[in-house]
């Protein structure tokens, strides 16, 4: 009867099976589980049994829920014996891992999470002490005594002269320094200590790069100083503390300054040269890549019209001029892309816009014919990339209001700016004065210098208007990015068919070998530039490392004992992608699913938010993590960042977070993500991630006038529904689940071909689940009776994209009837 069954199910594509028992799931198997003690997957008929005809299966229940198929899958991709010849460390790390997590658990189903910091514990040296291990630490320390320098403290940040997240090579000097190669974080150094600060996407992965000369501080953590506090407790009163200018936004330097002046600290803008630069003697060349032009179908807007309104909002601020250094505000306003950071389509330069004209600061070898005649079209003339400084100093001379934004603008420029405003207004106050003594009226003394430090009437420090204008997209910027992620669900959908294949197969695949192969599918794509960040690809424990990149000599095998989460983007030339999706390759334990379907649940929660106009985005960040906070779980990262239009991946102002600080409303036409997760140290990671655009809701009511807004979603690749306990999902949620398939069956199978179809078809299929309770004798009856399943599937065929519906009856005592219309999930109590 077994065998007859399994044919059955195998033919019909249905399989059934009770909680208690470990179905054979085909790989990503799109049915949702259920907790109850019988649960039935009833995905779509597969395109070639679309037209079949009506199926009737009659078996026994006792059979039907005692029956436990065999368990999928054979023997690991390497077997421990092996891998402990091959990669100790690997096997190590395992072992590691296993002990972790059984040291997680605590009685019941509560976790307690070890906490990272005791992996450390114990190592020598592991206080930080900066004893004679560390060279780099020793030379640059030694530059400290230096007249030209005579620091006590050096503090080096990740970013570079624009404050990008992502930097060329020759400018990752704390990466360098340090060897954490995190995207964020700051290092200090004193005379005689050490420390990194880094947030908490990064603990993990910092731990494993520190040498033991470093302290590692957790960001966010109680009880954890920030930087400025931990100089003022180690240092005696009176120190010189040294930053680099070009790599300190104005803003974060004069907080810095402040902060330590309460010990009578000093700060020191050594801007000069950089004192990582003095001893980085293999030092990488500065990026030379030719620009190119971002097509008009793409931009949607030109650059003259984009001038003349970045002009306008100058003329109602009474400002002359306006610095721009982000790098991907200037690519923006200029219609330009570049290829001097990895992953981030912009290029290094500076912008001044003037009322009459602009000038770009760019190295000449980077601006092609093609560009030099694009930029002269829209009246901005060239100029060396080092002589900012110098024009900013001109500008001042002649009185130009200037408009800068000191949250990312570096304090060299702004420095020189008030140096030379200052100069200027002195030599006004020399002329008033001779007026004066001349015999001129009082009144017509200039403004005097001391105004510098009263406001600065010659500079405005305010948000950049382009941020705003670039975050909220136009027509045709939206319809690039939502062209992009279609071609990129193709090939993901594409990769996670191979992968299944390979996995099935026993072939051995390691995290890196994973990452290149979805290059490769993706390069396949029309349009395809690069990835948009260093793909996140983590097996096990590696996942709970929140932005872990897996290198060749490091990296674990793929296997089906854990979780894998891959976080992966792409640039193209009409739009970026990011996306996270998390599977198992084998079978999912209860608390893996729990956690999982509690992250799915924020990401619903936040998916189908409406929210008044002008408001901002951590307000909605409860949403996405109140499903995890109802069992003392949580996570260490924001929510959601906007995205740019084939630009930087991570895209200000906007974003979603707990970080109650950004009051930047979400607006119409900004695109953000949607990215909750869990992650339990040395175990697994779980993340879910889809981009949103923020669109305007039509609504029956307006309260107070006010416009409410909603969310469309951008990324269309399945959500592996085996890890899905439905018995804690509403029926809202599970109607979302299968709207969401849905959507993804119908935009991205005319993409793929035939064999990826058939996946596709599997992993968007839906299911049709209903929960047996006992209720006095109900239980008994039902028990003794047949449960009949009748099966008709009315598809057609799968070229019109068309789901079937299905019809299922069961008859204990009498009929309860109940009908699937649309690939709607239902549930049943009896």
């Amino acid at each position: 009867m077994y065998n007859f069954c399994n044919r059955l199910a195998v033919r019909s594509h249905l399989i059934l099976a009770p909680h208690h028992s470990h179905p054979a799931p085909l790989p990503m198997e799109s049915a949702l589980f259920s907790s109850s003690p019988l649960s039935a997957f009833v995905p779509r008929s597969p395109p070639s049994l679309a037209s079949r005809p009506l199926r009737l299966l009659s078996l026994p229940f006792s059979l039907l829920i005692h029956h436990s198929p065999p368990p999928r899958g054979g023997p690991p991709l390497l077997p421990r014996r092996l891998l402990r010849r091959f990669s100790p460390a690997a096997y190590a790390d395992a072992d590691a891992a296993a002990a972790s997590a059984a040291e997680s658990r605590s009685s019941g189903d509560r976790v307690v999470a070890r906490p990272s910091s005791e992996l450390r514990m114990g190592r020598p040296g592991g206080s930080g002490t900066g004893v004679a291990g560390d060279e780099k630490l020793r030379s640059l320390r030694e530059l400290f005594a230096r007249p030209d320098v005579a620091i006590d403290a050096y503090i080096i940040p990740s970013q570079d002269a624009h404050q990008s997240e992502f930097i060329a090579e020759c400018f990752m000097r704390r990466a360098y320094l340090t060897g954490f190669t995190g995207s964020a974080g700051t290092a200090v150094v004193t005379k005689e200590k050490a420390a990194l600060w880094t947030d908490g996407r990064y603990f993990l992965q910092a731990e494993k790069q520190l040498s033991p000369d470093w302290i590692l501080m957790r960001s966010g953590n109680q009880g954890v100083p920030t930087t400025s506090e931990w100089l003022n407790d180690v240092l005696p009163a009176g120190c010189r503390i040294g930053i680099d200018p070009f790599l300190f936004s104005h803003d974060a330097a004069e907080e810095l300054k402040e902060a330590i002046s309460k010990k009578n600290h000093e700060l020191i803008l050594i801007k000069d040269f950089n004192l990582v630069d003095e001893i980085w003697k293999s030092r990488p060349k500065p990026p030379g890549k030719p620009t190119r032009v971002h097509d008009i179908k793409y931009a949607g807007v030109d650059v003259l019209s984009k001038l003349s309104s970045l002009r306008s909002v100058l003329v109602e601020n009474g400002c002359t001029a306006i610095v721009i250094s982000m790098l991907d505000e200037v690519a923006w306003l200029l219609n330009m892309r570049g290829s001097d950071v990895p992953n981030s389509p912009v290029f290094y330069s500076y912008l001044i816009v003037e009322i009459s004209h602009a000038t770009l600061f760019v190295d000449n070898n980077k601006v092609t014919p093609g560009v030099l005649d694009h930029l002269k079209s829209a009246g901005v003339e060239l100029k060396p990339y080092e002589e900012i400084l110098s024009e900013v100093e001109s500008l001042a001379a002649k009185g130009a209001k200037l408009w800068l934004d000191t949250s990312c603008v570096n304090a060299a420029i702004v420095s020189i700016f008030r140096s030379a405003c200052e100069r200027h207004f002195t030599r006004l106050a020399t002329k008033s004065r001779k007026q004066l003594n001349n015999g001129a009226s009082s009144d017509l003394i200039s403004i005097k210098s001391e105004d510098i430090r009263n406001g600065i009437p010659n500079g405005l420090y305010k948000v950049s208007p382009v941020a705003i204008a670039k975050a909220v997209k136009n027509k045709a910027e939206i319809e690039g990015m939502k062209n992009s992620h279609l071609r990129d669900a193709a090939a993901l959908s594409e990769f996670w068919c191979w992968m299944e294949q390979e996995v099935k197969n026993n072939l051995t695949l390691t995290e890196v070998a994973v990452a290149d192969k979805l290059f490769e599918f993706r390069k396949q794509q029309e349009g395809f530039i690069d990835t948009s960040f260093d793909t996140i690809s983590g097996y096990g424990a590696n996942g709970a490392v929140i932005h872990y990149k897996p290198t060749s000599d490091s990296c674990s095998f793929v296997g089906t004992d854990n979780l894998f989460l891959l976080d992966s983007g792409g640039q193209y030339v009409d739009g970026t992608t990011d996306i996270t999706r998390t599977v198992h390759f084998g079978e999912p334990s209860a608390w893996q699913k729990e956690c999982f379907t509690r992250v799915l649940q924020g990401h619903i929660a936040l998916d189908q938010a409406i929210f008044p106009e002008r408001m901002p985005g951590f307000v909605l960040d409860v949403l996405a993590r109140s499903s995890l906070w109802k069992v003392g779980l949580d996570y260490r990262h924001g929510t959601g960042h906007g995205v740019g239009a084939a630009l930087n991946v991570h895209e200000g102002p906007q974003s979603i977070s707990f970080r109650f600080g950004n009051l930047t409303a979400l607006q119409n036409g900004m695109i953000v993500s949607n990215e909750p997760g869990y992650y339990e140290d040395h175990s697994f990671g779980i993340r879910i991630e889809n981009l949103l655009l923020v669109k305007e809701v039509d609504l029956p009511n307006s309260y107070g006038g006010i416009g409410f807004l909603g969310f469309e979603k951008l990324t269309f690749v399945p959500i592996q529904s085996k890890l899905i306990d439905t018995s804690l999902l509403s029926p809202m949620e599970i109607k979302w689940v299968n709207d969401y398939h849905s959507q993804v069956w119908e935009k991205v199978s005319p993409l793929v071909n035939v064999a990826v179809r058939d996946w596709l078809w599997r992993n968007t299929s839906h299911a049709a689940c209903w929960t047996l309770k006992s209720r006095g004798k109900m239980r008994t009856q039902l028990m003794s009776t047949c449960l009949i399943l009748s099966i008709s599937m009315f598809a057609r065929p799968i070229k019109q994209q068309s789901p079937p519906s299905y019809s299922f009856v069961l008859e204990p005592e009498k009929s309860y009837a109940l009908e699937v219309k649309k690939r709607v999930f239902l549930r049943i109590n009896l």
